[in-house]
């Protein structure tokens, strides 16, 4: 078969292409493993040796020759399919465009932020941790017992027996004191996520703290007192009054637990504060000797205080929220109120 006659019936097959399949058909017909040019090639050990050059150089040709056009036919069919696929996506900028849903902060990112300023003017610090941390940071290093009730696995989400989902941000407090040993005064914030396993309208199994702590030489209950009166009255209004009441935890001593008058009702009485007038927000305390001592302070020469609010209890009054869940069913619906300017 001469090589005009190979390269006019490639031609004409090439003619009834459409699409790549087509093509792949028209390649193995010619190249494959019984192909035309394959079949050509085979031949060779006939040919008498002589020849062999000259017969070499035709199938050279050929296989050139047909590669070429096989590759050009590839080309086409993909700049063809290239085009129908632009036609098929091609925008008519002539129809109305969608309405684009418009974001805002988050309540719960405002509440951190204002918290963040209000602290940081006072000469605090920011500080994280990780939210996987140990068993020993999360309690024993907090003056938890073993057999205390807040290690317990129905109220804490432990990965193993050494590390769990850290139920309060103090683990950041631990880790700091240990890297900052009696260099005073020590002033940090700790704001973060935080696990226990509890959901109902008031409570979730992840929420966010900000808790707080100071420590140095002289540090009494009456500064722990004048920072959290101060703390309330930026937060939620000048008007807000704090009750401190007794109360016990096993990382402070003396502990109270801090109340707020209620926002709705203005200490009044109303079903939110159960007709008390008072709303629970914190616990809060002198930091225990033990805590100290494990720490790597001398509770002889240091004193210190902590506190740690809910940022999402502290959202709901500020906003009115009424169902913590809110907060994080991420419904665009609740969302968008907070871009009005009076939440400011």
């Amino acid at each position: 078969m001469e090589r005009e006659d190979i390269i006019k019936s490639l031609n004409k097959d090439l003619e009834s292409v459409k699409n790549k399949n087509d093509l792949a058909q028209v390649k193995a017909n010619y190249l494959g493993k019984n192909g035309i040019v394959t079949n050509l090639s085979l031949k060779m050990k006939e040919i008498p040796n002589e020849e062999k050059k000259e017969y070499g150089k035709f199938l050279n040709e050929i296989k050139v020759s047909v590669t070429e056009k096989l590759e050009n036919c590839a080309s086409s069919i993909e700049q063809q399919e290239l085009e129908e696929k632009l036609n098929k996506e091609k925008i008519d900028i002539t129809l109305p465009s969608r309405r684009k849903m418009k974001g805002s902060i988050h309540p719960m990112t405002r509440v951190v932020e204002e918290l963040e300023d209000l602290f940081v003017s006072m000469g605090y610090d920011v500080v994280s941790g990780p939210e996987i941390d140990t068993d020993l940071n999360c309690f024993t290093k907090l003056n938890l017992p073993e057999g205390h009730p807040a290690r317990d696995s129905q109220d804490t989400f432990y990965l193993d027996k050494d590390y769990l989902l850290r139920p309060h941000t103090s683990p950041a407090q631990v880790r700091t004191m240990e890297a900052n040993v009696n260099k005073e005064p020590l002033r940090i914030v700790c704001p973060g996520k935080v696990y226990r396993r509890d959901d109902d309208a008031t409570h979730s199994h992840q929420f966010m703290q900000f808790e707080g702590l100071v420590v140095g030489e002289d540090i009494s209950l009456a500064d722990l007192k004048g920072t959290l009166e101060l703390f309330a009255k930026k937060l939620l209004g000048e008007k807000t009054k704090v009750r401190f009441r007794p109360s016990y935890f096993p990382f402070t001593e003396p502990s109270c637990e801090v109340d707020v008058s209620c926002f709705k009702c203005g200490g009044k009485g109303c079903s939110l504060c159960k007709q008390t007038g008072w709303i629970e927000v914190l616990g809060a305390g002198v930091v225990h000797p033990n805590v100290l001592k494990m720490s790597g302070y001398d509770p002889e020469k240091y004193t210190g205080f902590a506190f740690g609010p809910g940022i999402d209890r502290f959202a709901m009054f500020k906003y009115g929220i009424t169902d913590i869940r809110q907060i994080y069913t991420n419904d665009i619906r609740f969302l968008e109120q907070f871009d009005r300017k009076d939440v400011d």
